[in-house]
């Protein structure tokens, strides 16, 4: 069992959630967050925190050793796909070299696993549904920083015989079932302006990209509760741990929702007084793909609980109603 975990990222979204459903698991957890994205509000009250760039070798050496750490959960990167298309360089930097200063710093300490959130945008556009060896290609810069950060994993890992996890996230949404964790702030996150906008007197859904190749014109999603995502964290670093191997597994629930089909669910909660603004498709987005999961399945022998869009789209509206 792994003992002292340390969360890098764990001030925000993803990272909150993992430390909340860790700390149910009675598991000791260190985390790691320059607070540039992060909040105070969402850092677990269990945890020790540490406000340090992932790029200082120095400090994250020194809290890896000192506090015996023997599994790393790395989150901290820049993720909106329209932001990396304006600043690449600011992206390569966070993700690409962030990831190198983490890994390399774990080198000759006590870490024994490395567990690493990617993404689908990894992936080539067009695949619709795709396994883990389906074809890279990406896309976005988040996606090809993304993919730069994964080779650098696997190459330290091997050759310093550390256990690694990628999981390549799909959509996540939603909100901890307790109420006390969400999403604060990201630019581009459907569910996030979509909740917003819900409770404006005059509510306004903005859909990028209406006219893609797909039935009703939108883009489709495999949305995945960020719940279920933080559950699966915790079970495939036990799993890697206790067998001693290294996966990449693709983290979504194998069927897509369309941006139309979240609206219409959205709908049920609004006013009359809803407008709905078709924008220009977004540069970097990808038109449809889906998590063919298979594998993680049966590595973990997975069965998520909240795969259910309403269930996503009200613990959405519960956070966003509290803010």
């Amino acid at each position: 069992m792994t003992r002292n975990i340390l969360i890098t990222g764990g001030a925000g979204y993803i990272g909150s959630h993992i430390a909340e459903i860790l700390v149910k698991n009675k598991k000791k957890i260190f985390i790691v967050d320059n607070l540039s994205t992060g909040y105070r509000k969402l850092i677990n009250k269990k945890a020790k925190f540490f406000k340090v760039n992932i790029n200082n070798k120095k400090k994250l050496r020194s809290i890896i050793i000192n506090n015996k750490i023997d599994s790393v959960i790395h989150l901290a990167a820049s993720l909106i796909i329209g932001e990396g298309e304006k600043y690449p360089k600011f992206y390569y930097k966070n993700n690409v070299l962030g990831t190198k200063s983490l890994i390399s710093t774990c080198i000759g300490t006590k870490v024994k696993n490395f567990i690493f959130s990617s993404t689908a945008a990894v992936y080539k556009d067009g695949l619709y549904k795709v396994t883990e060896k389906s074809k890279v290609k990406p896309k976005s810069v988040y996606g090809k920083t993304k993919l730069k950060a994964e080779k650098l994993i696997i190459d330290y890992c091997k050759k310093n015989k550390i256990n690694y996890g990628i999981l390549r996230y799909f959509n996540i949404v939603g909100s901890s079932p307790s109420g006390k964790l969400g999403l604060i702030n990201q630019g581009d996150h459907l569910f996030k302006n979509f909740s917003i906008q819900t409770y404006k007197k005059k509510p306004v859904f903005k859909i990028y990209g209406t006219n893609y190749k797909t039935k009703d014109g939108t883009c489709i999603r495999d949305f995945i509760h960020v719940s279920d995502i933080a559950e699966i964290h915790d079970r495939v670093l036990e799993k890697i741990n206790k067998l001693n191997k290294s996966k990449i597994l693709n983290c979504g629930y194998g069927r897509g929702i369309s941006v139309k089909q979240v609206a219409k669910e959205f709908r049920k909660y609004t006013n009359k007084n809803l407008k709905i603004i078709e924008m220009p498709r977004r540069k970097g987005d990808l038109v449809k793909i889906i998590a063919l999961n298979k594998n993680l399945n049966q590595f973990i022998k997975w069965r998520p609980k909240f795969n259910n869009l309403k269930i996503m789209v009200k613990s959405s509206l519960k956070w966003e109603k509290h803010q």
